[in-house]
């Protein structure tokens, strides 16, 4: 018997003006590092010490993804910390369904401080800003291309985790 699964993440990343307009969104996919997968395995079969905290990242423009990545090395992109939050934002997910589950009842929330180029997101298991620690669980970059944000735009991040039979 042959079993064969596929873990990926959807974003939808949206920005608001200083007046709550919608100036752009964006869905994309992003790359599952091996260091997320592993992690998967480790946590769901292994039943290693799990932790549920996981984190809201944004990165600079025209980021490269690659399934070697890992927060202390990612030669493909930077991390845009230009927001008035202290931290990353949690990624507060709701219940499991049909093989996902998504932060869409408690977006992450970033209020831009600068003006600033965007390319995507990623979610990793740490909250600190430019922090190295942590397994990077994956990370992708805008289908759109960069995108400019400005002091005070607000960028939503939803996330949702989805494993299925391939």
């Amino acid at each position: 018997m042959e079993l064969s699964t596929k873990a990926e993440t959807l974003y939808l990343v949206e920005c608001y003006d200083a007046e709550g307009r919608l100036k752009w969104s964006d869905t994309f996919h992003n790359l599952v590092t091996t260091a997320g997968l592993n992690d998967y395995l480790d946590k769901t079969l292994k039943g290693s010490s799990y932790t549920a905290a996981w984190y809201v990242g944004l990165t600079s423009s025209s980021p490269t993804a690659a399934a070697a990545d890992t927060m202390s090395s990612h030669a493909g992109w930077t991390e845009v910390t230009d927001y008035d939050e202290a931290s990353r934002q949690t990624l507060s997910l709701g219940s499991v369904s049909a093989g996902s589950v998504n932060n869409s009842a408690s977006k992450a929330v970033f209020t831009i401080s600068a003006t600033v180029t965007v390319g995507g997101a990623f979610v990793v298991s740490n909250n600190t800003k430019s922090g190295t620690a942590g397994t990077l669980l994956g990370i992708g970059a805008f289908s759109g291309g960069n995108r400019s944000v400005v002091d005070n735009d607000v960028i939503n991040v939803t996330v949702t985790a989805s494993i299925s039979a391939a």
